[in-house]
């Protein structure tokens, strides 16, 4: 079983070290808050469509590989350009300073929204699917609180088949003798909170709410455990001139049993249509460093593109590194014959 365990590697996607389950690494979680934080939920002015593909440590067999489509938006929410997401006058840079200095936030409404999640390590799979429900409510003219929640279900399986146990003894216990794929569900709930207004957010949320163990042989002390999953993230803009805001970020990630990421990152945005931005993520398991750079192509399409690269000892010497691509769809946005951007 040890084996078992050590070869679902450390996986940015579903960890069975020490029997614990993670969340996966996004490196352009920025870009896409919402999927580690249900508060986000109906943000926009619009509804927001993102799909995401991530190849994990290029060059490792059985390395992870994520894709996920997520779709959010507001419920009973004014059309008003003041909102911390939505676009200026036509002719106008819809996120230039002008537009941030008269900055309001908008009246209280609702989101709701749908993730869905693949995430694949060697012989082990995971799926999940989950609904989205927010409410966001002003705390003064210029800043707002959201609180958010999400409810579903994650599938783990297991494809014994796949497993190559060299010499060793194929009759392991923890997942008995079939030769077919084991499959076990579980429910999932997480919940968030989300304080914006025109210079900066606050964020935490905790997915995995209901610990559990999920086993693949009944009666048998082996399993998965699914611990919390605890998120915490800050981030700050400035302008450098009227055209150039620049973003720094931090995200801490932590799930039992003392397990923790540090996220770090760095964006600049030129107007609303072209955006730069480096990271570094440090962590017990996993390190690495990433560029990434992002393209508003309309009002209603949107993408961009990172490569990360392992700075753990074990990893960087067999990797090539990690690729991850995001597409971005805009439904209803009104605002803005230039290219928009959400959220941050």
């Amino acid at each position: 079983m040890k084996k078992l365990f050590w070869l679902s590697l450390l996986n940015g996607g579903l960890v069975f070290f020490a029997g614990a389950q993670a969340k996966p690494f996004y490196t352009q979680y920025i870009l896409n808050n919402f999927i580690l934080n249900p508060a986000i939920t109906g943000i926009e002015n619009y509804t927001d469509i993102k799909a995401s593909y991530r190849n994990q440590w290029v060059g490792i067999n059985g390395a992870p590989v994520t894709g996920y489509v997520s779709i959010q938006g507001p419920i009973g929410k004014k059309d008003l350009r003041t909102n911390i997401n939505s676009f200026e006058i036509p002719g106008e840079d819809p996120r230039g300073k002008k537009y941030w200095d008269e900055y309001t936030v908008s009246p209280p409404h609702m989101g709701l929204g749908f993730t869905a999640i693949n995430d694949k390590a060697g012989y082990i799979n995971r799926w999940s699917i989950a609904g989205n429900y927010a409410y966001h409510k002003p705390l003064g003219v210029r800043t707002a609180l959201a609180i958010g929640f999400s409810a579903g279900f994650s599938s783990v399986s297991l494809d014994r088949s796949k497993i190559d146990f060299g010499g060793l003894d194929p009759n392991d216990p923890a997942i008995g003798y079939s030769t077919g794929e084991l499959k076990k569900l579980i429910p999932e709930l997480g919940v968030g909170l989300w304080l914006y207004s025109k210079s900066y957010y606050l964020g935490a949320s905790v997915l995995n709410i209901v610990p559990g163990k999920a086993r693949f042989v009944t009666n048998n002390i082996y399993g998965t455990y699914f611990t919390p999953n605890f998120f915490a993230t800050a981030g700050y803009r400035f302008f450098l001139s009227d055209d150039i805001s620049a973003l720094p970020s931090v995200m801490l990630q932590y799930w039992e049993p003392q397990l923790w990421g540090l996220h770090t990152n760095f964006k600049l945005q030129y107007q609303d249509l072209l955006w730069i931005g480096g990271s570094y993520r440090f962590a017990d398991l996993v390190s690495g460093y990433s560029g990434m750079v992002g393209l508003n192509i309309s009002n209603t399409f949107n993408v961009s593109y990172a490569y990360e690269n392992a700075t753990t000892s074990r990893l960087k010497t067999y990797t090539k590194g990690t690729h991850e691509i995001v597409l971005g769809f805009l439904l209803g946005n009104k605002f803005g014959y230039t290219c928009p951007r959400n959220i941050w």
